[in-house]
């Protein structure tokens, strides 16, 4: 399982996650699919037009190690 480190008052709390949302899921797939066929801004331009926050544009497209995982 996946974790998020928040800080709150200088105490930080350790948070587990599971990705829940399948339609979101399918749509970042999409975009890590086009990033690697066409280029990175066509990637960004479809995500966006998707409402995809822009925090987990700049994650899943630069930063493929702090992708999340899929669990059920």
């Amino acid at each position: 399982m996946n974790q998020d480190i928040l800080e709150r008052d200088d105490d930080p709390m350790t948070v587990n996650y599971q990705r829940r949302d399948i339609q979101m899921q399918e749509i970042v797939d999409l975009g890590i699919a086009l990033q690697q066929r066409g280029n990175t801004m066509t990637a960004v331009e479809y995500l966006r037009s998707q409402e995809v926050p822009n925090a987990v544009i700049e994650r899943v497209l630069t930063q493929p190690g702090c992708r999340r995982a899929w669990s059920v």
